[in-house]
């Protein structure tokens, strides 16, 4: 083949690093070693009993036909209801559009919202896919960042100093993948009554580990009055209700963009798979007992995570307060070299050099728009991320 096929588009595009990252880790599990894999966003929970006999039942009632593009009217309901019984937010059904899974939905937004050279802020850390999702569909990222003594948190201040002319919206996610950081009401007031003097700039808030949430209460930030009509809220079942492989995402937004956003999709997937969406309705409509069960377990492992990790040299450790990874600043140890194979010269080193010499499979903070860090997942039992922690610390303890 003479002439390269390929667009431009996907060329530039990266190819997603937690993916890639389980896929190294498979292939040396592949060659005969025991890989403890805490790379993938994940919970290691099965989905509970209720939704997946409710998926049974759809299936015995024959419910296997096309769905309505933004969603059936059943779950766009129930995902209304849940925005004012959960977040104190006010979506109608025809403000709400179902997508599989909370990655399409921001995709779809970016394609309806973007033209060529809009700039769209996204508060760093940030999840690996925001930032090529903005390119690919013609805009321009703007990473705005955060370091470990600020809790990976962006302050107002620095949000405003990114804004321009071509800002089109805000992106973020909180509680936050990587980081685990929970923006509180007084950051986010902060926030929106800076936004207040932007009224073209919209926001884009990713709460889909929102009942992942160590502080006691999520706070969404579209019901700040200064946001009104400016906010879409993204969330889905994945990681609240351990169904990542349903793929079932949803989004809140004002009704001119949710129409948009549907009239996208339209001509992409069009309406989301029946049997999840029925199963959507009763997860949303039934006892959150076994999610509040899940956050316990991760709450438990956390401090495992905290305690293990804070003692291994090299590592810098906050106390994340939601969702199940922690991020350290690894930056130390760049220099450093078992006197072999492998010198850290950056995070990427450090990854391969944890998956290949102590199997162990973590994530490049570089993927997530911080270069000095490392995300690890600890979406994996007690007894495995014991052991992982004893891995990590027997080979850093090697360098020099």
């Amino acid at each position: 083949m003479a002439k390269n096929p390929l667009s431009t588009r996907v060329q530039n595009m990266s190819e997603s690093a937690t993916i890639r990252m389980a896929a190294l880790g498979r292939e040396v599990r592949d060659q005969g070693h025991d890989v403890i894999s805490l790379s993938l966003g994940e919970p290691d929970f099965d989905t509970p009993e209720h939704i997946k006999n409710a998926a049974k039942q759809a299936l015995d009632e024959g419910k296997t036909k096309y769905t309505p593009v933004p969603g059936i009217p059943e779950l766009r309901q129930a995902i209304s209801d849940k925005f004012k019984r959960e977040n104190g937010l006010d979506y109608a059904p025809e403000q709400i559009v179902v997508s599989t899974g909370a990655k399409q939905s921001i995709a779809n937004l970016a394609w309806a919202l973007l033209d060529e050279g809009d700039e769209v802020i996204i508060l760093a850390p940030y999840w690996v896919s925001y930032s090529d999702i903005v390119s690919v569909s013609g805009g321009v990222p703007v990473p705005v960042g955060a370091g470990i003594e600020e809790d990976y948190k962006v302050s107002a201040a620095t949000i405003e100093a990114a804004i321009t002319e071509r800002t089109k919206f805000m992106l973020f996610s909180s509680p936050c993948n990587p980081t685990g950081s929970v923006y509180t009401y007084e950051e986010l007031s902060a926030i929106a009554q800076m936004l207040s003097k932007y009224p073209d700039v919209l926001v884009v808030s990713d709460e889909i580990y929102e009942h992942i949430n160590f502080t006691g209460k999520h706070v969404s930030i579209g019901t700040f009055p200064e946001l009104k009509g400016r906010v879409i809220t993204v969330n889905g079942f994945s990681k609240g209700f351990a169904m990542t492989g349903w793929r079932l995402g949803y989004i809140g937004a004002p009704l001119a963009i949710a129409k948009a956003v549907s009239k996208m999709q339209g001509q992409s997937t069009s309406g989301t798979n029946s049997i999840a969406q029925s199963a959507g309705v009763v997860a949303l409509n039934s006892s959150l007992a076994p999610t509040h069960e899940m956050k316990a377990a991760f709450e438990r492992r956390r401090e495992l995570m905290i305690e293990g990790l804070g003692k291994v040299p090299g590592f810098r450790v906050n106390r994340p307060q939601g969702a199940f990874y922690i991020f350290p600043d690894v930056s130390e140890l760049y220099g450093k070299t078992d006197g072999g194979d492998y010198t850290i010269n950056n995070s990427d080193d450090l990854a391969e050099y944890l998956l290949m010499k102590a199997h162990v499979a973590t994530v490049t903070g570089a993927a997530f728009g911080a270069p000095d860090c490392l995300r690890i997942s600890y979406a994996a039992s007690e007894a495995e991320l014991k052991e992982a922690i004893e891995r990590i610390a027997r080979v850093i303890g090697e360098l020099k």
